[in-house]
């Protein structure tokens, strides 16, 4: 009897169908475990590849940035002691270098970062050196006190005795300077420059020492902090006045 094509696909797909039905049912199927399906061994495989470790959550950005700035911070500090020893040491040298010096640097209980600045001569000539002469006055005594981010910031200076009126010296004595300021200021400048700076501009300004003890400026820290704050904020808004060629 001849068989259609048809019915012999059809056959085949019956005699595969009773097979597989076979194997499942018969006693090797009861003998073993039940094999898992390709799914379940790919995602037992995968639970068994993963450590804590590779489990935990990756630092997040806050924390990456925090660290990076503590970084910063660590190097900064680094850079400030490295130049504050050598212009320290420099200076030494030059005022043992000579009988009369012009200033004198010393450290404040020993801190690297603080310093005291002895002016004893500014222009001979001018009022301020006389009165310096009249009244006994040896030198101007000035406070430097450098912050973490030195050089690339301007260390912070207040004139501490004698008192003076005018010369730039504002309320606490703290200093109206452009190379002060952040805005005036280049991690290139010496504390050498600034001392000497300071020197011709509390002359051109005319400074004179208090003589009268009645309404003689309050000179402190705190208030010399608060004063140049406000110098500050007031040139960043309205700029600085530039003299003339003929002023210097």
């Amino acid at each position: 009897m001849n068989i259609r094509p048809k019915d012999k696909v059809t056959a085949v797909f019956r005699r595969l169908f009773k097979s597989s039905n076979n194997k499942e049912e018969g006693p090797s199927k009861a003998s073993g475990p039940p094999q898992a399906s390709p799914a379940r061994r790919l995602l037992r495989s995968y639970k068994d590849t993963v450590s804590p470790a590779s489990s935990s959550q990756a630092p997040s950005p806050g924390f990456s940035a925090k660290n990076k700035k503590d970084e910063t911070a660590t190097q900064n500090k680094t850079v400030r002691a490295k130049r504050l020893m050598k212009e320290f040491h420099d200076l030494q040298r030059l005022q043992n270098s000579k009988q009369e010096p012009v200033f004198s640097v010393e450290l404040v209980e020993d801190n690297l970062f603080e310093w005291y600045v002895k002016i004893y001569k500014v222009d001979h000539e001018s009022d301020l050196m006389q009165d310096m002469a009249e009244l006994g006055i040896r030198y101007i005594l000035l406070h430097l006190i450098f912050p973490d981010n030195f050089p690339f910031a301007p260390p912070f200076m207040r004139l501490i005795s004698p008192r003076i009126e005018k010369g730039f010296v504002m309320e606490g004595g703290a200093i109206c300077m452009e190379l002060l300021t952040p805005r005036g200021w280049a991690s290139a400048y010496t504390v050498e420059a600034v001392i000497m700076q300071f020197a011709a501009s509390v002359v051109k300004g005319q400074g004179r020492i208090q003589r009268k003890s009645k309404g003689q400026k309050v000179f402190s820290r705190r208030t010399a902090e608060e004063s140049f704050r406000s110098l500050v904020r007031t040139h960043d808004k309205y700029g600085w006045v530039t003299p003339s060629l003929a002023d210097g």
